[in-house]
């Protein structure tokens, strides 16, 4: 049964009474709530810590129907699903598996259960690692489960005059809800070493931890810039195709985001090579040492970081997919950097981390090459006003107003 706008609020409002420093996450709450009320199977994936059990539960606690949770972090939980069949075929109502990724064999018997209409139930499997990487093991779900991607906090649920404190301590929670600057720096230390040494391995990786860690270190001065495989490579004194597979598994475990160029029928020639962000400005900080608003300000890196914060505020409250995301340059110095396609709608933007931004003769040659509905230039100023025919300039702090999201 759908529910109701009244009851989604509701619902964020007790979550609120539950846990009073924590933030209502109504729209992803509306959404998986949704998804369950049309799909047998819904995937919410996502970073570790980002969220997914805190959301799992408050969706379970909207259910009219009976709940069954498994946390397959629990050794008792991952024993009792040994044979899964036989514990979950007589399961009714809504079956929550948590860290699905440490049973991939569960998914042959999710299609078996999902293709059977008695007795009703639906599947709300989390996981902390992305379609790509459990493709091999969800093969045989094609056409049953529904994906959901949950990243950190976004301006729209802390506040866009908390801007400053998200872009500098990121959007996991525990993170950007530190008591300080300084709890917040050493609680995303210690989950960048849980990630190294734990999460890595149990995926399956034979990267060395150490390995991974400074390749993910040296990525933190590449963040914003073109992939280089080849300069990469030489660095570690591996193959191209090695450092390619170390980007890889940040990729698919949401620490890093790979855009890819859009490559358009022009005579001009065109940058084939993908963009690297962090995902996460908290976690790039982390890498960068810097710890403070003051630090960060002064950094070498601010203009950069800003572009990856602004960035990912932008795609997500487009609500663009990964695949609608593309960034475009050209060998002669015409960039975009960020370009939305949905059908044969084009959007552009540009970041600037200024408080005046100009329209470039890059930015019009990008307008007319590439057909753009708009270019919006997302600064961090704070008034908007046209640059050019078809350009404007848009403050950060008005992304919501002056920015629609896709349909």
């Amino acid at each position: 049964m759908a529910r109701t706008e009244l009851e989604i609020s509701a619902l964020a409002a007790g979550i609120s009474m539950y846990a009073p420093t924590m933030i209502p996450r109504t729209d992803a709450l509306r959404t998986v709530a949704g998804l369950l009320d049309r799909h047998r199977i819904v995937a919410v994936l996502g970073a570790r810590q980002v969220g997914k059990t805190t959301l799992a539960r408050a969706v379970a606690r909207a259910q009219e129907r009976p709940v069954t949770y498994f946390d397959l972090e629990d050794p008792a939980d991952l024993d009792s699903l040994d044979d899964p069949m036989l514990v979950l075929r007589d399961a009714r109502g809504l079956i929550v598996i948590d860290e699905v990724q440490r049973r991939p064999d569960l998914f042959p018997v999710l299609r078996v259960l999902a293709d059977r209409t008695r007795p009703a139930r639906r599947f709300l499997i989390l996981g902390s690692a992305s379609p790509d990487l459990l493709r091999q093991s969800s093969e045989s779900l094609a056409g049953r489960i529904q994906y959901f991607e949950l990243d950190g906090f976004t301006t729209a649920e802390v506040g866009l005059e908390k801007w400053k404190r998200l872009w500098l301590r990121g959007g996991f929670p525990r993170s950007y809800l530190a008591a300080s600057d300084r709890a917040s720096d050493e609680w995303r230390r210690g989950f960048a070493r849980t990630y190294l040494e734990r999460d890595i391995p149990a995926l399956g990786s034979r990267v060395p931890p150490r390995t991974l860690g400074r390749f993910w270190a040296m990525l933190a001065h590449y963040h914003g810039q073109i992939w280089n495989a080849s300069e990469f490579g030489r660095s570690f004194g591996v193959a191209d195709t090695t450092v390619t597979r170390y980007l890889d598994l940040l990729v698919s475990t949401f620490m890093v985001r790979r855009l890819s160029p859009w490559h358009a029928n022009l005579s001009k020639r065109q940058v084939k090579a993908p963009k690297v962000y962090f995902r996460d400005s908290g976690l790039l900080h982390n890498q960068i040492q810097v710890v403070t608003g003051g630090e960060l300000r002064r950094h070498p890196k601010v203009g950069a970081s800003w572009e990856g914060f602004a960035l990912e505020t932008l795609i997500a409250h487009l609500g663009a997919r990964p695949e609608e995301c593309y960034f475009w340059a050209t060998h002669a110095g015409a960039e975009l950097d960020l370009l939305v396609v949905r059908g044969q709608t084009r959007l552009g933007f540009e970041f600037k981390y200024t408080e005046a931004p100009k329209a470039t003769r890059s930015m019009r040659t990008a307008k007319t090459d590439l057909g753009l509905r708009s270019l919006q230039v997302i600064h961090a100023g704070p008034r908007g006003y046209p640059l050019d025919r078809g350009i404007t300039a848009v403050p950060f702090t008005d992304i919501a107003k002056a920015v629609k999201p896709l349909r």
